[in-house]
């Protein structure tokens, strides 16, 4: 008997190692996503490139569902198509409430900080703001197709996430907005959610985002503490910035919600927002967190 209470004692949860996260494809999944254009709403490129995210996550098995939607724009008076994608992954414990990635999919329709002062209303490429965050849930998409989580994930592709002149922030985040308030609201519908906005920057440094330190403490920790387990030395444990991304949408129905994000990017809002401002190493170091997290419930608050 004493045998088998030791035995018993020395039985925690067992640690499931995800499988491997693919930079390189990740990296790829960027590249896409910036050839088509400016992924302006409304616009072909908007078009395209939505087509080639749900065909990607349809082929691997997963239903798709698309969050359609409007927005009368106040500048130029019209309405504005919105469409915010939702991919479901069936988990091992197939009643379980799910954990929620996002990612907005849009890229701004002006160039705040162009060099040349009369471009400022050109659309910017987002291979940083908006198209990595996207390319790591993509990825994510492959490991879960290839070795199903225990639990339930909603991947959420949010539109409109941009879209807001400077200090106008009641025209940001309009993707979450609606996915939060839509068909009765998402309280309890989520354990947690995670925002990754703006992390392929080739120079990454990760701090903790202020308003989940201040709201989700915990959901730092667990983010924190896997990174550090991990190895993954360019998530910084300091508090930084506090930033209005589309977790502020999510906490504010009722999920607690975290927001992964490298603001400390000199390119943010400019032209040169491109491609070869990322790489593949700062993808896959969100990405390998991201899958821990998700293959590992041990880890998670209030588990």
């Amino acid at each position: 008997m004493i045998l088998c209470l030791t035995a018993l004692a020395g039985c925690g949860p067992s640690e499931i190692s995800p499988p491997a996260f693919d930079g390189g494809r990740a990296y790829q999944y960027l590249v896409d996503q910036v050839d088509f254009g400016p992924r302006v709403p409304g616009s072909e490129p908007w078009s395209a490139c939505r087509a080639y995210y749900v065909q990607h996550f349809s082929e691997l098995g997963f239903r798709v569902d698309s969050q359609v939607f409007s927005f009368l724009d106040p500048y130029s008076k019209t309405d504005i198509p919105l469409v915010n994608l939702i991919v479901h992954v069936q988990g091992g414990e197939t009643d379980d409430v799910p954990i929620l990635l996002l990612a907005h999919w849009d890229t701004r329709p002006r160039t705040d900080f162009h060099s040349d002062t009369s471009r400022i209303n050109e659309p910017i490429q987002g291979a940083n703001d908006g198209a990595s965050g996207v390319a790591v849930l993509m990825e994510l998409a492959n490991l879960m197709a290839q070795q199903a989580p225990n639990a339930n994930v909603d991947l959420l592709l949010t539109d409109g996430e941009d879209w807001g002149k400077r200090g106008d922030l009641d025209y940001y985040m309009l993707g979450s907005k609606h996915f939060a308030r839509a068909d009765g609201g998402i309280r309890g519908k989520y354990r947690f959610g995670i925002c990754v906005d703006m992390i392929g920057d080739k120079n990454q440094q990760i701090a903790r985002e202020s308003y989940t330190q201040q709201y989700q403490p915990e959901l730092n920790d667990m983010i924190w503490t896997v990174a550090t387990k991990l190895g993954v030395t360019t998530f910084i444990d300091t508090v930084k910035e506090s930033i209005n991304d589309d977790h502020i949408s999510i906490n504010a129905s009722g999920v607690p919600a975290a927001n992964i994000i490298d603001f400390d990017y000199p390119y943010w809002h400019t032209e040169h927002d491109t491609p070869d401002k990322c790489d593949a190493v700062a993808l896959t170091n969100v990405g390998k967190v991201l899958a821990y997290i998700v293959y590992n419930r041990s880890v998670w608050p209030n588990n």
